[in-house]
């Protein structure tokens, strides 16, 4: 799936300049901790989330995420949308619940990221 059809599904909307939604998703991780994404995510995976800070885009970089899903119709600030821009990231509000919009994409094919069981890495 790629991130134009997620845009589809979860009836959302793209901000920003990134204009290039072909990015395949396969896997997705939601998560309001940061540390967490840090610690689980896979890289290349859908962040969705309902933070809206620029530390998340600055997350999803260091993971190479394709994209951002804020959640609860959260808005970014000014400064957020800025660094996603020069960097490519492509964002997406939702007014869905994460776990609605977590459910959503489950039932068209994104799966969950592979996490490590406690204590391995």
């Amino acid at each position: 799936m790629v991130l134009n059809e997620v845009l589809k599904i979860l009836e959302a909307e793209k901000v920003g300049r990134c204009e290039d939604l072909s990015a395949n998703i396969e896997c997705a991780f939601a998560s309001d901790l940061m540390s967490d994404v840090l610690a689980l995510a896979s890289p290349g995976s859908l962040l969705i989330t309902g933070l809206t800070n620029i530390q998340i885009v600055r997350t999803a970089s260091m993971l190479d995420m394709p994209g951002v899903v804020f959640v609860r119709g959260k808005k970014p600030a000014k400064e957020t949308i800025e660094l996603a821009d020069k960097i490519g990231l492509p964002i997406i509000l939702t007014d869905k619940t994460m776990f609605e919009t977590c459910g959503m994409l489950y039932s068209a094919g994104i799966r969950p990221c592979k996490c490590p069981k406690r204590g391995e890495r």
